[in-house]
């Protein structure tokens, strides 16, 4: 068994705020007119080249407002990941999407382990920057897709209208990201050191890498730590460095506890 990982990434809209000037302006709660919503969501199956998007146009303004169906759908897919990559996603992307279920009353989908490529490039990397646009075009050579039509701000003022010219620019901008955000997490999968153990899902009876899951691991002599002695492998398809402490259970034995689990 494989867990299920996907990639995630949603657009906000904007908030319409009642203010006396643009410079160190603290914003009240009786100057909010109008609160933000989340008017699009790409959601892509790591190793599968569909892209499921969807979003609130189409309806009218009103309906741009109105993110409940929206958040149900999204809700089975988060039901049904185990493993969710997103860029910010801690932060951002996950909160927002559970403020906005919390608000409408939908219940929490099921637990889920987050990797944010954000967190991963600031704790591991000593990137030019950790935003998307620089990484996915300096490791992948995937260029964060420009906004033509709409340039700015105007791309979120124009959905927020319901103009579907700029819903067609924001399908192409959403989706674009979650491609890029893979790309960008493959790219750096094998350096990732606090990756979830995808070993622990697999029901193999040898040794799988830790990153991947592959099982086409090379032994490469061994790792002394305070704590013991490991044998050293590397992941031939994805370059991670595992260890196996040298008292690995036997192949006989191995195979019994699986077929009894």
């Amino acid at each position: 068994m494989s867990p299920r990982i996907a990639t995630l990434d949603i657009e906000t809209s904007l908030m319409t705020i009642l203010s006396y000037g643009i410079r160190d302006q603290y914003i009240g709660l009786d100057q909010i007119e109008e609160e933000w919503t989340i008017l699009s969501y790409s959601w892509k199956w790591l190793d599968s080249p569909t892209v499921i998007y969807e979003d609130t146009g189409g309806k009218g303004r009103r309906a741009v407002k109105n993110d409940k169906p929206l958040l149900k759908s999204l809700h089975k897919l988060l039901d049904a990941a185990d493993i969710v990559i997103a860029q910010n996603g801690r932060k951002f992307d996950l909160k927002k999407i559970r403020a906005r279920m919390v608000m409408h009353g939908i219940p929490p989908f099921s637990p889920v382990r987050i990797i944010d490529t954000w967190v991963v490039a600031k704790e591991t990397f000593g990137f030019t920057s950790d935003k998307l646009e620089w990484m996915s075009e300096h490791l992948t050579n995937t260029p964060k897709l420009k906004h033509k039509k709409f340039p700015g701000k105007e791309l979120w003022k124009e959905c927020r209208k319901d103009n579907p010219a700029a819903w067609a620019e924001m399908k192409a901008y959403n989706k674009r990201d979650v491609v890029a955000t893979e790309r960008v997490y493959l790219a750096m999968r094998p350096w990732i050191e606090k990756h979830p153990n995808i070993g622990t899902y697999a029901r193999t009876v040898g040794a799988v890498c830790r990153n991947c899951g592959s099982g086409h691991l090379q032994k490469r002599g061994t790792e002394v730590t305070d704590t013991g002695k490991f044998i050293r492998m590397k992941c031939v398809p994805c370059g991670k460095w595992n260890r196996a402490k040298e008292n690995l259970i036997p192949l006989a034995q191995r195979k019994r506890q699986l077929a009894s689990a």
